[in-house]
């Protein structure tokens, strides 16, 4: 055993370490038994002009209980023998229309569970989510009208059409193409009962994909489709996660987008392939209005997406009820609001987690790991967080640390907290059998199973490996004695966690995944789950941190995710590459994270695989630090290349980029607090900002953002040998924007490109906006607690700007904060703050560029001129008043 398990291991570190993803791993639409039939069915229903629906609302059935509908659809036609209902419910959460749809199903099955899984809303939705009582309903013998806010539904009973209306306009059709398909249960021998002429009978019971013969499929067919046709709209983004545009493309005759979680090493870019992590979230958005489409499903998922005056988007599901939600309001973010209030915002972050991370597989000891971070030190770079990969745990048997090389972790941890530094390490799902805590997990009954009921066995890092199910209720209090146990003691608050290769990865499984019918807790069938798996991994091991420490907020950082995972993680886009398109493609991709609510992403910093040039590398960080989540990481078998070790220029350029970031945490921290209570993105596609431009540049610009409400403007370098860049945005905009390269405010108004040498972090400010900066140096984010702030002011056209400066002690679940609000006039500086954090909040220097006024005395502080800037040195009090006609300010 021991030796099949080592030659299972080397083989799949041999495929890893000299091949890029291959195709042939993952299933094409085609292949895909559910996919094939559901595009099938389209392509038929589009060739076929006397096609009608088989799917109509029984009007009889059709009641409003409280502010519910319930009714049933069924499905019959002369074409078909048999007869099924479908029930389903229509609700209003806040400003979003929840419809579900279920099967009426009898029991079968003995092992597996008989019902269509309806718990994806469960996991994906926020506790204490309440429906709107103030909609209302309007009922007719034909259709039922939903009406709340500025929406107004119309469902057709026959064949079933649902009609969205936003301030009186049409803007989205649902089943308008008829593309609606409910595979119901069937015994084989019945399949033809259920077959329409328009159906494919492919790999209807059985999977002839190479690694998927095995799949039983007990349930037989059972996928969902439906299509939904948008009026006016072109424009969509979401459904991550791919190596792909940020504007989604038209896959009309090409491979549809795929959801389905698997550890896809050196992914290739330009590709609709799966991923890690999957959110079923698309965002349309026109000059007009701005459209949500959240299909709640976590099974394997396919979207075609058909561009035109009239665009449709298809969505395909391999099982599972029919549920969606759908909002339509007046902007992006305010659709992000609403996505909000149903799934939960993002998790406010502890303040730490927003420094540099530096990470590789692996720091081989604890002196390694002291070494390597007096080294950082030593050249006077920032940083928060030193990692370990899987190498630390004895034998990689996690919750275990490795004897000889992790022999006293206490002090490792004890001297990294001494200058404020934490200390990550992974823990992933696979757990290696023969030790106490795989035997525990197959004792307790708490082991994903085989799909025969017993418990499943696959390969992983360790060799042969036992998988929790974090689906099983009981699985929680076991992880939290695990986590209890394991994080050594209260004392040490600096030992954060990793959850990796979640998706699940099983190396010998089909899809580098588990397979589909295995089953969990419940006796549902893995297929049914899949995409919501690692959610729910991530969230047991938030679970038991708070469990542990319940004044602090748990840091986690997961590959795999779900709509919903911002409420309790972090994300990274995976296995990249040392290559310039990596560097290029991982800015859609946090962009697009930010778009559908998960704003705490980031990407491997260098690439994980290979060894960048130390012109890449300098990039990538400069491009890194407004990453959300900012981490370096590497592979076993990459070079060391800690920003030391690079040698100058390049690593003064690093150091330089890494100490803007921390001269920024509170931006980061004031954008994250606002992304904490409103749902808003933390890095923002330029089209938030112009979405009622006409052109489509602004919608398909994915390489510049603005961060948060700050007014900062970005555009990285992602080009070998640039040396300059040029924004899109200012060319929209009525206000005008001020070069800020470096962090450097200058009094030069941005026209057309500035120099972007190798030393450069182009950015600029917009005019209006406050920035609050903190300048000194320090090795960690808490060591920089008690260092005072600057202010960046930017006079608009008006002579006005605004800003805001969240604070609160960085780390606490429900903190006390101060939020200070800052105006600006040709009067003066005000501050008002609201909160009850007493901390003092100090500023060092205001510098204000743009103002058309002549300041010459200032009610606090030291007035000095440098260049066209007005600079108070040293600012005790606000307000600050502005005084003229005695010149008591120092020439510079």
């Amino acid at each position: 055993m021991q030796l099949h398990q080592n030659l299972v291991f080397a083989i799949f570190i041999l495929a890893n370490a000299c091949f890029a993803v291959k195709d042939y791993l993952f299933k094409s639409c085609e292949q895909n038994g559910f996919c094939h039939r559901n595009r099938h069915y389209a392509n038929e229903v589009k060739l076929d002009s006397s096609f009608k629906s088989p799917y109509n609302i029984i009007p009889e059935s059709v009641s409003v209980k409280g502010s519910v509908v319930k009714g049933i659809v069924v499905k019959e036609s002369p074409h078909i023998s048999a007869r099924v209902e479908f029930p389903f419910e229509i609700d209003v959460i806040g400003d979003s229309f929840h419809f579900k749809l279920d099967e009426n199903r009898e029991p079968h099955q003995q092992i597996v569970n008989h019902r269509r899984y309806n718990e994806t809303s469960k996991w994906a939705f926020a506790e204490g989510v309440e429906i709107n009582k103030d909609a209302k309903f309007d009922k007719s013998k034909s259709s039922i009208d939903v009406s709340y806010g500025n929406n107004k539904v119309s469902i057709q009973f026959n064949p079933v059409k649902l009609s969205f209306f936003y301030k009186n306009k049409e803007v989205l059709v649902i089943n308008d193409k008829q593309f609606l398909n409910i595979e119901p249960y069937r015994l084989e021998e019945h399949n033809g009962d259920h077959l329409l002429p328009q159906e494919s009978s492919f790999n209807m019971f059985s999977d002839d994909f190479a690694d998927s013969k095995n799949d039983k499929l007990p349930l037989g067919p059972e996928s969902i489709g439906l299509d939904f046709s948008l009026k006016g709209f072109n424009n969509f983004y979401g459904i991550p996660e791919h190596a792909d545009s940020l504007l989604l493309k038209d896959t009309n005759g090409k491979e549809p987008y795929r959801l389905y979680n698997v550890d896809i090493f050196e992914y290739e870019t330009d590709s609709r392939l799966p991923m890690y992590g999957s959110i079923p979230l698309i965002m349309a958005v026109n000059a007009g209005a701005a459209l949500g489409i959240f299909w709640v499903n976590g099974a394997d998922t396919y979207i075609d997406i058909t561009k035109g005056k009239e665009s449709t988007i298809h969505w395909m599901s391999e099982n599972g009820v029919l549920e969606f939600v759908i909002i339509v309001e007046d902007t992006p973010e305010q659709v992000n609001k609403e996505y909000g209030k149903l799934t939960g915002n993002t998790q406010l972050p502890i303040l730490s987690s927003l420094g540099y991370h530096q990470c590789r597989w692996n720091y081989n000891d604890v002196k390694d790991v002291l070494e390597v971070s007096s080294k950082f030190d030593e050249f006077e770079i920032p940083y928060d967080t030193i990692w370990l990969d899987i190498e630390y745990a004895d034998e990689k048997k996690y919750f275990t640390w490795d004897p000889e090389k992790f022999a006293d972790p206490g002090h490792m941890l004890k001297e990294l907290n001494r200058t404020g530094r934490n200390l990550a390490v992974i823990i992933d799902p696979h757990i290696k059998t023969g030790y106490e805590v795989s035997d525990a997990i197959i004792s307790k009954d708490l082991a994903m199973k085989n799909n025969e009921n017993n418990v499943y066995y696959g390969h992983c890092w360790p060799g042969e490996s036992v998988w929790i199910d974090t689906l099983n209720p009981k699985s929680q209090s076991f992880w939290n004695d695990l986590h209890k146990t394991f994080m050594i003691s209260d004392e040490y608050k600096n030992l954060k966690l990793w959850n990796d290769m979640n998706e699940p990865s099983v190396f010998n499984g089909p899809e580098t995944s588990a397979p589909k019918d295995n089953i969990h807790h419940g006796q549902w069938e893995h297929r049914s789950i899949h995409n919501v798996y690692g959610l729910t991994y991530h969230e047991a091991t938030f679970n038991s941190l708070l469990n542990r420490l319940p004044s602090q907020r748990p840091f986690i950082l997961t590959r795999s995710y779900f709509a919903g995972s911002q409420r309790t993680a972090a994300m990274w886009t995976g296995d990249n590459m040392s290559k310039w398109d990596y560097l290029k493609i991982s800015i859609p991709m946090v962009l697009t994270s930010n778009i559908v609510g998960m704003p705490f992403a980031g990407a491997d910093v260098g690439g994980f695989f290979g060894n960048p040039s130390s012109e890449l590398l300098t990039r990538w960080y400069q491009a890194g630090i407004w990453y959300p989540f900012f981490r370096a990481h590497a592979h076993i078998d990459s070079r060391r290349r800690e920003p030391y070790l690079i040698g100058d220029p390049y690593t003064s350029y690093i150091r330089d980029a890494i100490k803007l970031r921390y001269k920024l945490l509170p931006v980061f921290y004031t954008s994250f607090y606002e992304a904490s209570k409103t749902g808003a993105p933390v890095l923002k596609p330029v089209f938030y900002e112009y979405q009622d431009s006409d052109d489509a540049k602004i919608y398909n610009t994915e390489d510049e953002f603005f961060v948060g409400n700050s007014g900062i403007l970005v555009k990285p370098v992602t080009d070998e040998g640039a040396k300059t860049v040029s924004f899109v945005a200012p060319n929209y905009d009525k206000e005008h924007f001020y070069e800020f390269t470096n962090g450097i405010i200058s009094d030069t108004i941005y026209t057309n490109g500035i120099k972007a040498e190798l030393s450069d972090v182009p950015m600029l400010l917009k005019s209006g906006y406050i920035v609050p900066l903190k300048n000194r140096y320090r090795r960690s984010t808490r060591l920089m607690k008690y260092d005072p702030y600057t202010l960046i002011i930017a006079l608009n056209r008006n002579g006005k700007a605004t800003g805001q400066l969240y604070t609160d002690d960085g780390e606490s679940i429900d903190p006390e904060f101060k939020l200070i609000s800052f105006a600006v006039d040709k009067h003066g500086i005000a501050a008002n703050s609201t909160g009850s954090y007493d901390f003092p909040v100090e500023f060092e220097k205001i510098i204000m560029v743009g103002a058309d006024f002549v300041v010459d005395t200032v009610s606090s502080g030291k007035l000095v001129k440098e260049s066209n800037k007005i600079v108070i040195k040293n600012p005790r009090e606000f307000p600050i008043k502005f005084g003229r006609g005695s010149r008591k300010h120092d020439e510079l």
